[in-house]
């Protein structure tokens, strides 16, 4: 595989805010790797390893920086060990080496759950991220699946997504690597505290937050898209940035019942699009974007993107921190001697540069 074009820049160990202490405790370690460091510290068994980083799959690397802030802070001697690691964003083969580390395996072994975890956790992020910009072609992605997990992985999932190129993320905290701030629309509750007034909700929004960001209104609460599109385009003029298509899968938008035919109408579809498009442009609202949500993935973007949709950008959730994309961690070299389980070896990769 090529290497590619990259930033030799990495994120500084504080960005993560890890806490060394428990780490270095062996906290959250299984407790084997506890036990294994015990006995080499109290046998004053010092052999130097290489310990070898891989996963299965065709895939983008995720947490690699996160991972090397582990070792460098919470290692008995970060000095001691020789680190060799890919990038962020880099793509990767299935049992390509993404890192070794080559030193007193008793410096390191507590670390090893920590660093999987963090790469397995932000490359299942970097590559279902991915999937999904390339099946865009080039149209804006907006990483929405902050309420589908656990509040504790936003920072790390908002920087993978980032890398990937997903255009914006939904909270502060996703963006908080990159000194970004969350994006987002005028959201159904919303709506409903103005008694289920869609524009009074926007009119409102857009008085207080338009010099602040892209005003973007979801336009379905009432369950007729192209109505409330052309009511909130006209009573917000220049401050719309663009309006947001969210129909429930288990619904069909009023727009469409006379067309019921040779396609599927439920939720947001290519049909719904169409005429939610050509009703703002017949109307002079050209510059309004089109932003589509609820149940995508790249599977359903490509077939958007197939039929030409009018869709300007993408927001995706829940597909996106579905799967698994698992590392594997093995000693293969002894006293620089091979050494390694059956179906293991040393696999050397001169893509991999050495960490400072």
């Amino acid at each position: 595989m090529a290497t590619e074009a990259r930033s030799r820049a990495r994120l500084d160990p504080g960005v993560f805010r890890l806490p060394v202490e428990r780490i270095r405790q062996g906290y959250y370690t299984d407790a084997y790797f506890n036990f294994t460091r015990q006995l080499l510290e109290e046998l004053g068994y010092h052999r130097r390893v290489t310990m070898q980083v891989f996963q299965k799959r065709e895939s983008v690397l995720g947490g690699i920086d996160e991972a090397i802030a582990v070792l460098k802070l919470c290692s008995g001697d970060w000095d001691a060990l020789d680190v060799r690691a890919l990038h962020e964003g880099d793509a990767i083969a299935p049992g390509e080496t993404v890192m070794t580390i080559e030193g007193d395996y008793a410096l390191f072994c507590h670390l090893e759950t920590v660093y999987l975890g963090c790469l397995a956790r932000r490359t299942l992020i970097m590559r279902n991220v991915r999937a999904v910009v390339e099946a865009a072609r080039g149209k804006a992605i907006l990483f929405f699946p902050a309420r589908h997990d656990h509040w504790l992985v936003q920072t790390g999932d908002g920087w993978a997504a980032h890398v990937a190129g997903a255009i914006g993320v939904s909270t502060d905290a996703q963006a908080s690597w990159w000194g970004g701030r969350g994006v987002g629309t005028v959201p159904h509750g919303l709506i409903a505290a103005f008694g289920g007034d869609t524009v009074a909700a926007a009119r409102a929004f857009a008085e207080r937050f338009a010099g602040e960001m892209n005003v973007t209104v979801l336009v379905d609460f009432e369950n007729d898209s192209v109505r409330t599109a052309l009511e909130v385009a006209d009573a917000l003029g220049d401050d719309l940035w663009g309006v947001r298509l969210d129909t429930s899968e288990r619904m069909v938008d009023r727009a469409l019942w006379p067309e019921l035919g040779d396609f599927e109408p439920t939720g947001v579809n290519p049909m719904l699009v169409e005429r939610v498009r050509s009703a703002l442009d017949a109307a002079g609202h050209e510059r309004v974007r089109i932003v589509v949500s609820g149940g995508f993935d790249a599977e359903k973007i490509g077939r958007f993107e197939r039929l030409g949709a009018a869709v300007d950008a993408y927001g995706v959730g829940s597909s996106l921190v579905r799967g698994q994309n698992d590392f594997t961690a093995d000693v293969v070299r002894v006293d620089e001697r091979d050494c390694a389980k059956a179906g293991r070896r040393f696999k050397p990769n001169p893509r991999l540069e050495r960490v400072t």
